[in-house]
């Protein structure tokens, strides 16, 4: 493994939907130990995320941009920023569960998708990693549907967990997995209710 890519809202950040005011950026509480671990073991690192209030023009790029730099500022560097602006009816092939932005984010950061891993709270976050050809870890949190829990292959209570599993696996050792039902008793991010109109299990 060469790369672990992390999607933003819900999985380094508490998610806020549309958020477009960097004062409200709020690092998971585990976000920094696990990102500090992954850099100290060589690993390049990189944020996927779905931003469709640009398509819906709820948000534009600059605000978007400015609490990317926010968490950047927070938790980076990171290697490569891949950001889907459309919207779910767009029809693009960036947009999660599509793999776009994690074979663009591969091969920005010049390493094979093989040897990437993608972490990410909800079912579209493992999907695109599948259809990119790499691994998986879902951090489950309060909008994580039950069936994308159980259909993940792997599924860890919070983000440091999930960055020892990949390390574990990077060293030959692949650590006993957590039985998804008790893995999604413990979310690790909690947010402002979903924004009015949003399914369960999505982000924005």
């Amino acid at each position: 493994m060469d790369a672990v890519l992390f999607d933003r809202d819900g999985t380094l950040v508490v998610d806020v939907p549309y958020c477009a005011d960097p004062r409200q950026v709020c690092p998971v509480p585990t976000a920094r130990a696990a990102l500090a671990a992954a850099r100290a073991a060589g690993l390049a690192t990189g944020v996927v995320t779905n931003q469709s209030g640009i398509g819906r023009r709820i948000l534009d790029r600059g605000d978007v941009e400015r609490v990317n730099d926010e968490v950047e500022r927070l938790l980076g560097p990171f290697g490569t920023w891949q950001v889907c602006p459309h919207g779910p009816d767009d029809g693009c092939d960036c947009r999660k569960p599509r793999p776009g932005m994690v074979l663009a984010a591969a091969a920005e950061l010049g390493v094979d998708p093989g040897r990437v891993a993608v972490i990410g709270d909800i079912g579209s976050d493992v999907a695109a990693a599948t259809a990119a050809g790499a691994l998986s870890v879902l951090v489950p949190t309060h909008v994580t549907r039950p069936e994308d829990i159980r259909a993940a292959p792997v599924v860890r209570p919070d983000l440091g967990l999930a960055v020892e599993y990949l390390l574990g696996l990077r060293s030959g050792f692949a650590p006993v997995a957590v039985p998804p039902a008790r893995a999604g008793v413990a979310p690790v991010a909690t947010a402002p209710p979903t924004t009015a109109g949003a399914a369960p299990g999505t982000h924005t």
